[in-house]
């Protein structure tokens, strides 16, 4: 990177206006005590915008001042990143071209000519009336939309040598030109429209510009699909009730029936699912902890406050009763626990073992540190 030094005429002092003041105030409050510093960004940056877009040294001095900062450390920051102008830049405009690959491939030496022609032969330099100013610089991150410039805040995309033209004539008349590319297209998307996903009637079509435009859309698709929905959920109540009168000639009974049919053959299912876990497999199962002192089985990979609760209820508390399960235990278990197979994921078994003989597991030895999780909740 270049060297960047200051300019050397430089004017006697610099205050922020009252609004800018009040502004600053409020976010030197925003940071920690003994970390304000962490402001002098944005702080240089409200300088060099209330300024005529470059940051002079008396702002510098000015945000050590209000940061308790030296002032080579102020000076530091300006002088290493770029979006600080250290000179006097046009009032109007200061037009930034990207000359990187991208842009220069796509006509930005022409838009730099132009710079040349209109504004001065060399960049940093005011133009005869003082509105405009111009330099190259690095990628300035619109690749797709190249080439482009940037001027203050905001970024002008896919130009060619009119289209630059215009945006200075525009400057030079005191209006503000709308950002972003200047030519028919949506932000980065394709020149000639949408090319994939055109039959998917959930997106919005790109033609829709303003804020109360793509609302109005929305709503319009929400009002849509809701009715849609409704009619729906009529007709299929409707045909329920059509058919279930049929099938129960209209008798209430024969409804009574039906659902009490319904619920039989629910609990049927219900039972079928688990008629290879029977009450036979049932581990052995205590009414409370021996002694009134139940082990930690939190120190258990995999097992968690609320899995312990559970493991407690269903009569287990101790790390020799884990380390006796057998499968068919295991598979008991592991019907009562709501996401099953963790007891043989987490190896259960083993860490009991371990655990009931009064050594430590890895995991264990971690868990009994009150910043480390026990298991999973």
């Amino acid at each position: 990177m270049s060297v960047r030094r200051i300019a050397q005429e430089q004017p006697e002092t610099f205050e922020f206006n009252a609004e800018n003041m009040i502004w600053a105030e409020e976010l030197i409050k925003k940071y920690p005590v003994g970390k304000e510093r962490s402001a002098v960004i944005p702080l240089l940056w409200r300088a060099q915008e209330q300024n005529e877009g470059w940051t002079s040294e008396p702002a510098m001095r000015k945000v050590a001042d209000l940061l308790g900062m030296a002032y080579i450390r102020v000076y530091e920051v300006a002088t290493f990143y770029t979006m600080f102008q250290l000179s006097p830049v046009g009032k109007k405009a200061h037009v930034q071209v990207c000359g990187t690959t991208p842009c220069m491939l796509r006509g930005s030496k022409e838009l730099i000519e132009i710079c040349k022609k209109r504004i001065a032969k060399t960049p940093h330099t005011l133009s005869e009336d003082g509105d405009f100013s111009w330099e190259e610089v690095e990628c300035l991150g619109a690749c797709v939309n190249a080439p482009m410039i940037q001027i203050f805040k905001d970024t002008y995309e896919d130009l060619d040598e009119k289209a630059l033209e215009d945006l200075l004539d525009a400057f030079a008349r005191g209006e503000q030109p709308k950002p972003g590319p200047q030519i028919e297209r949506t932000l980065s998307c394709p020149e000639s429209g949408l090319t994939t996903l055109t039959d998917v009637p959930e997106y919005l079509p790109l033609n829709l510009t303003s804020d109360s435009e793509v609302a109005a859309e929305k709503n319009l698709n929400a009002d849509k699909t809701s009715e849609d929905k409704e009619v729906a959920t009529e007709t299929a109540e409707n045909e329920t009730s059509e058919n279930k009168a049929q099938d129960s000639n209209n008798s209430a009974e024969d409804l009574k029936s039906a659902a009490a049919a319904a619920l039989t053959e629910k609990s049927t299912e219900s039972s079928s699912a688990t008629d290879d876990v029977s009450d036979d497999h049932r581990p052995e199962y205590l009414d409370g902890p021996r002694d009134g002192q139940a082990d930690d089985l939190k120190m258990i990979k995999g097992v968690g406050p609320k899995l312990e609760t559970t493991l407690n209820a269903l009569g287990f508390y101790h790390f020799d009763q884990i380390a006796n399960w057998t499968r068919e235990n295991i598979a008991w278990v592991d019907n009562s626990l709501s996401f099953k197979g963790r007891i043989d994921r987490e190896n259960w078994l083993e860490q009991a073992k371990t655990l009931a003989s009064g050594e430590e597991t890895e995991f264990s030895k971690r868990a009994n540190y009150d910043d480390t999780p026990k298991g999973d909740k």
